[in-house]
């Protein structure tokens, strides 16, 4: 028995059609509304002949009710199944009643070994549950027609092979040179067949695995900016009980005690930074740099940080090429992935840091650099190796094979994510038993040397005045509030208001505003659209930012000395306020322009 279906052609153009088979009640109606609102289309059935019509007619997927097939006989249904072809698998979708399972329902058992693909769905459901099954049966049921169509352009294939073959075999043993040249050519032809079939998956595995990393990155930077501004309200609550609390008396035991919740709220900073560093939203500052100066100057810290046991090993090439990177995040960089061989190998390892330049021609995997010139560092370990199972997850945030406690699974993530923000990319050769190698592409600088830097406010210490006017913009209740003591602490007279809009409203009534510190994720009116506005018409009014999760692209051209982070670090708060009353001289110098 033969069974129909769409002519050969793309799965775009096979139009989506159900038979839906539910003679009792409103359920054909209701079902076929619920799949022409989402575009598929359907034809109601009211018997088991007219389904089985149909479906030979050609047909996605057929939804039928339990108690339409219960009692009827399924042979001719059962026969037209069995006479599918190979690459056919037609999809059913059977509506059973609640508790009709195959493990209370004998019939359901019956039914699932003569309907072969079918999926039960109980009743009551939700509307979007049987779109959801019903789209994921066609697509399998698109799947199969693409294998219906590579079986007949295969079958073609063959047929031709074999005609070549019965024409070459009617030439005479003169032209047996033409024979092996067409066979050859054949050969040929399949290979390069098969081969693009394999670079087409590739490319396909390939893209999956940037979206999922995109998405991923995109969830943890928000979720590291609302951290960071929890982290705010809890270290600056504690430095004011580390300050207020020694002349109220207090005990040494409590002051241990928010000595433990500083070092925890700082190591939660840390992990944000991490998530950041994954999610590649960190904010860097790339300079021209020597890797061998500066791995050789790490050279004890790596020593002490993995011990005595660990042999610790450089090859650091001369004429290396200077790289454009962070200097800071590489050394944590370098440090993460030291720390991580060193729990891979047993007492007595030997860790190998090597340096080199490399030219790339084409990118094999997600991680990997695009082609171009590359500083690398390479990390290798006598460790016990990845297994596959392992080296396919590396990457992804939080996984982890150590021990609970013992790490967080953000190291080679936050690596991975510095390596491709700063414009070059991972690689990991492993061998199980034999050690790992983790080798990090850093993009070649063009010229060498340190451009100039922003100097510190250590050195206008003076230049600014107590008692200086300041607008403070921030949406959290709570971080405004740390913040605006903080302020008024350090002996400057703060006004707060928590939008955009009022700080404009604020401006406008007010002109005695010395500086502007404004929060810059902010619902509506961010910080960046607020400092415009603010620089059009005050323009002698000194902008600094106060982020949680610089935006790379709003803030890239903002100076560092004008970037607050939460949460707050040591004086940086103090400092940079300080430097932009005390840099607040000439309003040219005053105006940050940002790019739209």
């Amino acid at each position: 028995m033969n069974i129909a279906s769409p002519p050969s052609a793309s799965v775009a153009e096979h139009p989506e059609r159900a038979i839906i088979l539910a003679p009792q009640g409103r359920d054909a109606r209701i079902a076929a509304g619920i799949l022409h609102e989402v575009g598929i289309g359907s034809d109601i059935a009211h018997s088991l002949d007219e389904l089985l019509q149909a479906m030979r007619r050609g047909a996605e997927i057929a939804v039928v009710t339990e108690e339409a097939i219960r009692t009827a006989d399924l042979k001719p249904l059962s026969d037209w199944i069995h006479g599918q072809p190979p690459w056919a698998d037609f999809p059913f979708i059977l509506l059973t009643e609640r508790g009709g399972g195959i493990e209370r329902n004998p019939t359901a058992g019956r039914l699932m070994l003569t309907l072969g693909n079918v999926t039960f769905l109980e009743r009551p459901f939700h509307p979007t549950t049987l779109v959801s099954v019903v789209r994921t049966a066609m697509r399998g049921r698109h799947r199969q027609y693409e294998a219906r169509d590579r079986l007949e352009a295969l079958h073609e294939s063959e047929l031709h092979a074999r005609n070549a073959e019965a024409e070459l075999r009617r030439f005479n043993e003169t032209l047996e040179a033409r024979v092996a040249e067409r066979t050859s050519e054949l050969g040929a032809a399949n290979r390069q067949l098969m081969g693009q079939i394999e670079e087409r998956e590739k490319v396909e595995a390939t893209l999956r695995q940037m979206q999922r990393l995109e998405a991923v990155g995109q969830l943890t930077s928000g979720v590291a900016h609302d951290f960071n501004n929890l982290l705010t309200v809890v270290l600056g609550n504690v430095g004011f009980l580390e300050r207020e609390l020694p002349a109220a008396g207090v005990d040494g035991k409590c002051m241990r005690r928010l000595s433990f919740m500083r070092t925890a709220a700082e190591r939660g900073a840390k992990l944000t930074a991490q998530l950041l560093a994954f999610s590649r939203r960190q904010r860097l500052e790339p300079k021209p740099l020597d890797l061998n100066e500066s791995l050789d100057g790490m050279r004890d810290l790596l020593q002490s940080t993995l011990g005595g046991s660990v042999q610790v090993n450089t090859m650091l090439r001369p004429g290396l090429w200077p790289a454009l990177v962070d200097p800071t995040q590489i050394e944590l960089v370098v440090l993460n992935l030291a720390i991580n061989a060193r729990d891979a190998m047993e007492v007595g390892g030997r860790l190998t840091i090597e340096t080199a330049n490399v030219r790339i021609a084409v990118q094999e995997r997600p991680e990997h650099p695009a082609p171009g010139e590359y500083v690398t560092i390479r990390v290798a370990d006598t460790g016990s190796g990845m297994t596959p199972e392992v080296r396919v997850k590396v990457f992804e945030p939080f996984f982890t094979t150590k021990d609970v406690g013992k790490g967080s699974g953000l190291g080679l993530s936050q690596v991975l994510g510095f390596a491709k923000q700063s414009g070059g990319g991972v690689r990991i050769d492993t061998r199980v038993g034999e050690g790992t190698s983790v080798i990090v592409y850093l993009p070649r600088a063009q010229h060498a040397g340190v451009g100039p830097t922003v100097a510190t406010a250590g050195a206008q210490q003076n230049s600014y005045a107590r008692g200086s006017i300041i607008l403070l913009v921030d949406d959290d209740n709570a971080v405004r509030e740390v913040t605006a003591s903080m302020l008024c602490d350090l002996g400057y007279v703060v006004r707060e208001v928590g939008s955009g809009g009022a700080a404009l409203d604020h401006l406008e009534r007010h002109e005695d505003i010395d500086l502007a510190v404004l929060d810059f994720a902010m619902p509506g009116m961010n910080g960046g659209d607020l400092a415009r506005q603010i620089q059009a018409k005050w323009p002698s009014i000194p902008i600094l930012f106060v982020t949680g999760f610089a935006d790379i692209t709003a803030l890239g051209e903002v100076g560092e000395d004008r970037i607050i982070k939460k949460p707050f670090v040591d004086d940086e708060l103090a400092v940079k306020v300080r430097a932009a009353l005390a840099d607040n001289r000439r309003v040219a110098g005053n105006v940050v322009r940002l790019r739209r």
